[in-house]
């Protein structure tokens, strides 16, 4: 079984700052582009930022300057440092992953394709 578990959300001040965690479990042989995603109040799901499983990133022009997303040296977690919050930032944020392969006890090496965690609250208050 694999499990994408974000964490970090909170609730902070316009300005300040939040790091984001997004944590694969299970018995993880790689991992492909880990995305993070929001959805704001009233608002559609849009993309972040995300990152390849060789390290080149990607924003939305709104967190350019601002967010910054990594990994880990494993490649299993990603995180995604956000500073000069605004209250727009405010939204659920998931991460997803394109492609993770694990090793099932039972059923042998396997990916699981368009992975999704359960998100993870952020508010910026102004």
């Amino acid at each position: 079984q694999v499990q994408l578990v974000e964490s970090g959300g909170d609730l902070v001040q316009a300005g300040g700052s939040l790091l984001l965690s997004c944590s694969a479990s299970g018995t993880i042989l790689s991992i492909n582009t880990m995305t993070w995603h929001r959805r704001a109040p009233g608002k559609q799901r849009e993309v972040v930022a995300n990152i390849t499983s060789d390290g080149s990133t990607n924003y939305a022009d709104s967190v350019k300057g601002r967010f910054t997303v990594s990994r880990d040296n494993a490649k299993t977690t990603a995180f995604l440092q956000m500073n000069s919050l605004k209250p727009e930032d405010t939204g659920v944020y998931y991460c997803s992953a394109d492609r993770i392969f694990f090793t099932d006890r039972e059923l042998g090496t396997r990916v699981a394709v368009d992975y999704w965690g359960q998100g993870t609250q952020v508010t910026v208050s102004s």
